[in-house]
């Protein structure tokens, strides 16, 4: 890294001017920029984004953006937590030194459209379920990268369909950011933190707590049984959980996100989605 920045206080810019602006001020600092792209509603998860981009950079960027484009559903978007002021006393409570909270019109202008071929790695598993949802996804990453031009961005593992549609995006376009990927944060109890928790209730957060246990098992059980098996139990068992309402159970290949039928694959992952009351969740282990 270079010159370690000094700050006393978060800096919090709404416009991609002002934004643009001050980062220029520190571009010739030769410091590295770090971006932690946020949806809000933060818990340790995202804090833990945070940390991990203050050990590999100088300037944390860390932006909060209820991004319209990626949701499918608008009920889905109204009702997605909005906790900004919270949000803002974790992140100075974490030493982030920049908070981009720009408005919608401030990343979108009228009419605007975006499509980008990504291998059709956003129409399996969670782009099945919510069409349009990574197109969305790109395209406001997209303009966070450009208007940052940050040397890494951290993502989360949870997400991490998520993760591989943006590094094609990063790749196909050429650009020059390091994508960082990050371990998931759980609860005590194994449940993945998820900003869509809040909306369990307690009995709900207890049944949630299948998904995590049946990810467990099928890495417990890797070596010794094979995936069409393992596949077949788990969602035996998540059909037969109080409160699941299973979406899919698959384990894939890591790259592609295809189903995997052997244990050839140097990457392996276990993904699963359910609903537990109205909240969908989703969750993830690595196999191999």
């Amino acid at each position: 890294m270079g010159v370690k920045l000094e700050t006393s206080r978060l800096k919090i810019f709404n416009t991609r001017a002002d934004l643009s602006s001050y980062l220029s001020q520190h571009k010739t600092l030769d410091l590295k920029i770090g971006l932690v792209p946020t949806m809000g509603a933060l818990h340790k998860g995202h804090i833990s984004l945070v940390e991990l981009a203050k050990k590999k950079s100088d300037l944390v960027v860390c932006s909060i953006f209820i991004n319209p484009t990626q949701f499918n559903n608008e009920k889905d978007l109204t009702l997605y937590p909005r906790t900004t002021e919270e949000d803002i006393n974790k992140l100075k409570r974490a030493n982030c030194h920049v908070l981009f909270l720009p408005d919608v019109a401030e990343m979108y202008n009228e009419g605007e459209s975006w499509n980008i071929n990504l291998g059709g790695l956003d129409q399996r598993l969670e782009g099945e379920a919510r069409l349009g949802h990574y197109q969305g996804v790109t395209q406001i990453v997209k303009k966070f990268l450009d208007l940052v031009k940050p040397d890494f961005a951290f993502f989360g593992q949870k997400d991490y369909q998520q993760f591989l549609v943006i590094s094609k995006m990063v790749k196909k376009l050429r650009l020059k950011t390091n994508l960082v990927m990050c371990p998931i944060v759980r609860e005590k109890d194994g449940l993945a933190m998820s900003s869509r928790n809040v909306h369990l209730s307690m009995e709900e957060r207890k049944q949630a707590l299948a998904l995590n246990s049946v990810l467990e098992q099928v890495k417990n059980n890797f070596n010794k049984k094979s995936i069409k098996s393992l596949v077949k139990e788990a969602v035996e068992y998540l059909n037969n959980s109080q409160g699941i309402v299973l979406d899919y159970f698959e384990i894939c290949n890591g790259n592609t996100l295809k189903k995997a039928y052997s244990k050839n694959s140097s990457h392996l992952i276990a993904l699963v989605a359910a609903k537990v009351g109205k909240t969908r969740l989703i969750d993830n282990i690595i196999l191999q």
